[in-house]
């Protein structure tokens, strides 16, 4: 290896290196150890690759972001993690990063500035875009480092996010450790190109290659690299030649890989090598090298100790349901306090203050406005929502009054945008990320089920992220433009899921969501943008989420639904005026009301829920489930549930009203009634 070039580097960083390079391999070779010994559960092994992680980690300024992987060991101890921290988290304890919640690196730690990962890989380069969009708009001339195996750059999140990355001139570094196998499956078997510096090209970035078993030339590289982003902020391919000299996993084994590649990359060891040449060089000597292996056995030692005397994690179930989500202590703020008059709409908690009518979409623009000016730090992105507005226009005019920086348009990649949501999030922004139409969050749908809800639950850090849905049938739009998937989401712990029916509360409710340090899916009923209005405060106020409204008062039945459908149980009660019914406005569906509905059932003795969805899997099933074991003997009648069809949603308006429960319900409704 050709150290030489790199010999103007002072004396006491080419002897840091070499201890911070010692350092992970040490501790896998103990982890391999007691892996053997039945001690450990699992290894993820980056023997052979450690110049890389520590090479990088160190050349990046100590505050500066790193995402690293699973064979990334050497970025958690050269950011000087206490080894006992990390012991406790690879045992599960509850001392480790995690509380038991989660293993290996799947961690992150906002005081060491590392992001963990998920097991999915390609996610983490899209949080990485979000992090440097902070570090842009915060001008505070800092980089982000992102890492990925040769086997991650086949997922649709790299494209993704080097593509957004490129676009918006980001500071970050996508380091890709190509050690010629995804798992198994070599190079040859996963692209055609010869190296991946060949795919910055199509970016219009720069990409560089390294030899990343050489500790020096990695470090010299990404130092020269991260100083020249911070000044001329863009996005950067670093390709990591090296090896793994383990297997994928222990239990893996390497019996796919030819033995004469271990032989070759052998010769190539980056600790190996990099010791004999500062001893060639009299840089350091086998006492100095002795001396360091002596006091990181000792703190290696010192921190296992730590870690086996700790009892096991003792299941606190309260505790559990307390860090699914970030607390949240600001209450409901309201324009001015309740006159006492109650509106079909819940209108009557901010009655008093200065209102305009306007329809249900405007409550949403002029929510998002609101927010823009109280919250600096509040970015919204999405697909043709700058000068275009949006498809639905409900950003029309944002970029003249807060400035491109602040409204973006994205490409269409729905992951790295959301990731990007969660990145900024961890970097202290708020973020409202827009689906063009609700059905398109299926192309980002790992980032929200498995990132954004998952993440305070794993280390505690917040998703702070309203995603806009506009959702929902009667527009004939045809099955991608129309569903109802509220039902995908309220499935996932984590998230809070949001669905209004009148203006002052998609208003009240969107700003509740924006000021909510936790993922919230907002969706908004596409057929409701223009056909209804009322009037609505003009001032900033909040309306709780989480808390139903009863929007008509009766005591033949209770009709629970939210969204379009609680206009058709409208309708149908106007037209059916012997029918005296409590309608129940649920507005939030996860956490959804339980006692406002219980309390209602119990009165009345009759429930049905309506909803658009189709009826297999939707939230009626899961309401229903909770009325019949809390109120079993309160009932009168079964439990009904009104819903759409169980096919996709049709385009031709006959097919499409035939699809959707409105006409179904009024039946349904009578029959409860004389059940």
């Amino acid at each position: 290896m050709d150290f030489e070039k790199y010999n103007g580097l002072e004396k006491e960083t080419l002897i840091s290196l070499y201890r911070e390079l010692l350092k992970p391999r040490m501790i896998e070779e103990k982890m391999l150890l007691l892996l053997r010994q039945g001690k450990i559960s699992k290894w993820f092994s980056g023997i052979g690759q450690e110049a890389i992680s520590v090479g990088c980690t160190m050349a990046m300024e100590a505050d500066e972001y790193i995402l690293p992987m699973h064979r990334n060991l050497g970025v958690f101890t050269a950011r000087k993690i206490p080894f006992e921290k990390l012991f406790l988290q690879f045992q599960g304890k509850e001392g480790g990063f995690t509380k038991g919640r989660d293993r290996s690196f799947h961690f992150g730690t906002q005081e060491y500035h590392i992001v963990g990962m998920i097991s999915h890989l390609g996610p983490q380069m899209g949080v990485a875009d979000g992090i440097a969009l902070g570090n842009l708009l915060k001008k505070n001339k800092k980089v982000a480092a992102v890492f990925t195996g040769d086997g991650g750059t086949s997922e649709g999140d790299f494209h993704e996010a080097v593509n957004v990355a490129a676009v918006w001139d980001l500071p970050v570094i996508f380091v890709i450790e190509n050690n010629g196998y995804g798992l198994s499956t070599p190079s040859s078997e996963q692209f055609r190109f010869k190296h991946f510096t060949d795919k910055a090209i199509g970016y219009g970035i720069e990409g560089v290659r390294v030899d990343g078993n050489n500790i020096l030339e990695v470090y010299s590289t990404v130092k020269e690299l991260a100083d020249s982003l911070r000044e001329k902020p863009r996005p950067v391919i670093l390709e990591c030649i090296t090896f793994r000299m383990r297997g994928h996993e222990e239990a893996s084994g390497t019996k796919y890989i030819p033995k004469e590649l271990f032989d070759e990359w052998g010769k190539k060891d980056p600790l190996n090598n990099y010791e004999n040449y500062l001893l060639e060089k009299k840089i350091i000597t086998e006492e100095n090298i002795a001396a360091f292996r002596k006091e990181i056995k000792k703190e290696i030692e010192a921190g296992l100790e730590i870690a086996f005397n700790e009892p096991e994690v003792t299941p606190d179930t309260a505790r559990e349901f307390a860090d699914v989500y970030a607390p949240h202590p600001l209450a409901p703020r309201l324009a001015s306090p309740s006159s006492g008059v109650t509106s079909p709409s819940g209108e009557g908690e901010h009655s008093s203050a200065k209102k305009k009518d306007v329809r249900y979409l405007d409550a949403i623009t002029d929510g998002m406005r609101l927010a823009m000016k109280k919250f600096p730090n509040l970015i919204i992105m999405g697909q043709d929502i700058a000068e275009y507005g949006g498809v639905f226009k409900a950003t029309l005019g944002f970029v003249d009054e807060f400035g491109r920086a602040r409204v973006r348009n994205t490409p269409l990649c729905e992951s790295a945008i959301i990731g990007a949501g969660l990145g900024l999030s961890i970097n202290g922004f708020k973020s409202i990320v827009e689906m063009q139409f609700a059905d398109f969050v299926t192309s980002g749908f790992n980032q929200v089920v498995n990132n954004l809800a998952k993440i305070h639950y794993r280390w505690g850090q917040n998703a702070d992220v309203v995603v806009r849905m506009p959702a929902g049938a009667g527009v004939n739009a045809g099955p991608f433009h129309s569903q109802s998937n509220e039902a995908w989401f309220i499935h996932t712990p984590g998230l809070k899921v949001v669905y209004p029916a009148f203006p002052s509360d998609a208003k009240g409710l969107l700003l509740a969501s924006i000021e909510d340090p936790n993922p919230v899916m907002f969706f908004e009923h596409k057929a409701l943008y223009r056909s209804i209005a009322e009037d609505v405060s003009e001032d900033y106020y909040t309306t709780e989420i989480g808390k139903a409204k009863r929007i008509r008062e009766g005591n033949d039945a209770t009709i629970i639904s939210y969204g379009y459908g609680v206009h058709w149980a409208l309708e149908a009660l106007n037209e059916n005026q012997n029918i005296s019914a409590d309608l129940i406005d649920l507005r939030t569906l996860l956490p959804w009301d339980r006692e406002t509905v219980l309390e209602s059932v119990k009165k009345t003795g009759r429930v049905i829920i309506l909803h658009e969805d189709t009826l297999t899997g939707g939230i009626g099933g899961e309401i229903s489930a909770v009325i019949t074991e809390q109120c079993f003997e309160y009932l009168d009648a079964p439990v009904m549930r009104c819903a759409s069809l169980d096919t996709p949603v049709p385009f031709a308006n006959n097919l499409e009203w035939n699809f959707l429960p409105k006409e179904r319900f009024k039946k349904q409704l009578k029959e409860l009634v004389e059940y």
